[in-house]
């Protein structure tokens, strides 16, 4: 057999990569259930009807079909493209069993049709977390949601060498009121060129909104002046208001974005940048709305989103409101892991080979791992009886830290201490008991 050529868009890690992923997915649901969030799964396939109902779904959605489904049977089935879509559909369904307001966490693969490129992928790993209440949903738990994201980012640059984050967050009543105090009645042309502000630059937007959506010269100017607007406390709040425009519904959006700098700025400081530039692309979004860089890899573009949508999910008589965030790990991890800036320490579990001095005694070996692995400890038996020269060399290659000899011996290879241990107390040192990220 030909050796297999890898398809492209499908990342797959090394066992050390697949350690950071873990380490971090186990600080990242860790985190979502101290701030009160119960896990979901969702089936990986939606009819494709529901998959494109909301927002702008320019890319291709995977399709499933049986190998030997019948001729003309129609592909009604499609991989999801995010967790939000499936989650909408399990609210209605389950909206009978749940508690609201309903706090849920999902980490599952995803699939998308993109070009492979850094970053991007055609199968890759999301986090969720979504806020959602039946009939209504406070505002407050739009200040809520990037405090759960910013506690998980700030753990994750300490405690495992991530880059730090910086969270852009605007507020789409903002725009849109902004937009009608104008006189701009239709306001979502106007939200999708401004949110190409970064790629094309304000000059670029300006003759898009006059070009293209007929826009004043005024008009242009004051929705480009808007888009360049940023700040990490509420000084934007008086940026805003300088530019002279009224409206209602820009009012609520100036007073629920600066509630929630100004309560992220007690938690984190200056990890939250009020960026009136951020609009985000799916139309489901009504109020909050988030975009998360990585400092140092912002070319990356935004590696966690999210928003407040008042309307994703109805069955027609009630609605169920929500504010979610996505955390894409994948998209985050990939390129850092790829680089060799972050990797495992080892690539195995085991902190602990027990040699094995002759066959006959590979009883007593697995004895004494079966007494160390009891407490919790990774252990493995050599898999072969040799010098114990070439066992300590094989440990070496795995990375194992510790070699076991006889009842009653124990050596760390790294500094060539060996002691007398029982296999019943023996501890390691808490570093080595399991494999840890190792920024390169």
């Amino acid at each position: 057999m030909a050796r297999p050529k890898p398809i492209s868009g499908f990342p797959e890690f090394l066992p050390a990569g697949r350690f950071v992923e873990t380490m971090v997915l186990r600080t990242v649901t860790e985190t979502f259930e101290l701030h009160g969030f119960a896990p979901i799964e969702t089936r990986a396939v939606e009819p494709l009807d529901q998959l494109a109902r909301k927002g702008e779904i320019d890319k291709e959605i995977y399709v499933v079909r049986r190998l030997h489904a019948a001729d003309g049977e129609p592909d009604e089935l499609g991989l999801h493209f995010d967790l939000t879509v499936p989650f909408a559909r399990y609210v209605l369904e389950n909206a009978g069993h749940l508690a609201f307001p309903f706090r849920r966490y999902q980490v599952q693969k995803v699939w998308r049709g993109e070009r492979p490129q850094e970053g991007r992928y055609r199968e890759f790993t999301q986090a969720d977390i979504d806020i959602v209440g039946q009939g209504n949903l406070a505002s407050h738990h739009d200040v809520e949601i990037p405090l759960v994201a910013l506690d998980v980012f700030e753990k994750l640059h300490r405690d495992m060498g991530l880059p730090p984050v910086s969270l852009r967050v605007n507020n789409r009543k903002l725009l849109e009121g902004f937009y009608r105090g104008l006189g701009i009645e239709e306001t979502a042309p106007v939200l999708q060129r401004v949110d190409k502000y970064d790629k094309i630059g304000p000059a670029a937007v300006r003759d898009l909104l006059t070009d293209e959506l007929g826009l004043t010269a005024e008009q242009a100017a004051k929705c480009v002046a808007l888009a360049g607007i940023s700040a990490t406390d509420e000084s934007f709040v008086d940026d805003v208001l300088g530019l002279g425009v009224e409206d209602e519904l820009l009012s609520n959006g100036l007073e629920e974005l600066s509630a929630l700098v100004r309560v992220a700025r007690r938690s984190v400081p200056d990890r939250v940048v009020a960026d009136l530039k951020i609009a985000r692309g799916l139309d489901y979004y009504t109020g909050t709305v988030y975009e998360t860089l990585l400092v140092g890899s912002e070319k990356l573009g935004s590696v966690a989103s999210g928003g407040r949508y008042d309307s994703l999910a109805t069955d027609g008589k009630t609605t169920f409101p929500g504010v979610g965030y996505s955390f894409g790990i994948t998209r985050i991890l990939a390129p850092l892991i790829g680089k060799g800036l972050l990797a495992a320490n080892r690539s195995v579990p085991s902190a602990v080979l027990v040699a094995v001095d002759n066959e006959d005694t590979r009883e007593d070996a697995i004895a004494v791992a079966a007494a160390i692995r009891a407490r919790g400890i990774a252990v493995e038996v050599a898999p072969k009886a040799d010098k114990f020269g070439k066992q300590i060399r094989y440990a070496e290659r795995r990375g194992i830290p510790f070699v076991w000899f006889g009842s009653d011996s124990v050596k760390d290879i790294r500094s060539g201490e060996q002691v007398t241990a029982d296999p019943a107390t023996w501890e390691p040192p808490a570093e080595d008991r399991a494999p840890g990220v190792m920024p390169g």
